[in-house]
């Protein structure tokens, strides 16, 4: 029960159907899900140390916001999994993730040819999953999805592509990381991989500071 519980709340909150800083009342989601307090307790203690969920003492508990310093340290360890992720990928050869990374870079040439950033954001999780679960590494795919968790990408990527010019830029990266997998360039898929992170990374942060203006 907990845990069906906790992986509802997360999909939740990672989806921003429970936006950042919202109210989490044991009340009210016990009758949202017609279960008693204690499975909630446990669902949001172990949200909490997921880092998905804030508890402020005698004031109650809330969506967790990372701050900016904590955005670049978990970018700074997305690079680092994705770029190893590619590299392994490339390795391993003509593996049938390559070919679906070759059929989502058709959706997402399709995706911003018809400028559908909603559409080309779904189709940006996939192209990254596909990499990390290509890379036949559990303990890397495992470390991944903590720390997309706590990213919430699902929202943030949307933020980074609201940026002018960030579909047209974000897609030539994707082609040049999927190129160098293909060409088995496992040195070039990592540095590539890690580069289009970062350039993420700062376009997240530049549509950040264009909303808070």
């Amino acid at each position: 029960m907990q845990a069906r519980v906790a992986e509802e709340l997360r999909q939740m909150i990672i989806s921003g159907e429970l936006p950042p800083r919202s109210s989490l009342s044991e009340m009210a989601l016990s009758e949202t899900f017609g279960v008693s307090r204690t499975p909630i307790r446990e669902a949001l203690k172990q949200l909490q140390i997921e880092g998905l969920v804030e508890v402020r003492p005698r004031v109650g508990t809330f969506v967790a916001v990372p701050s900016r310093r904590e955005l670049t340290e978990l970018f700074q360890m997305k690079e680092l999994l994705e770029g190893a992720a590619a590299r392994l990928l490339a390795f391993r050869g003509n593996v049938p993730e390559v070919e679906r990374l070759e059929a989502t870079m058709t959706a997402a040439d399709a995706a911003v040819r018809d400028g559908d950033a909603e559409q080309y954001a779904a189709l940006v999780h996939e192209f990254h999953d596909l990499i990390v679960v290509g890379a036949d590494n559990s303990k890397l795919e495992a470390h991944y999805r903590t720390l997309m968790n706590q990213l919430a990408y699902a929202r943030l990527v949307r933020t980074s592509l609201s940026r002018p010019g960030r579909l047209d830029e974000s897609d030539d990266e994707h082609h040049r990381v999927l190129n160098l997998i293909q060409a088995k360039d496992g040195d070039g898929a990592e540095r590539v991989m890690r580069e289009h992170v970062r350039m993420s990374h700062q376009a997240l942060m530049a549509g950040m500071d264009e909303r808070r203006a």
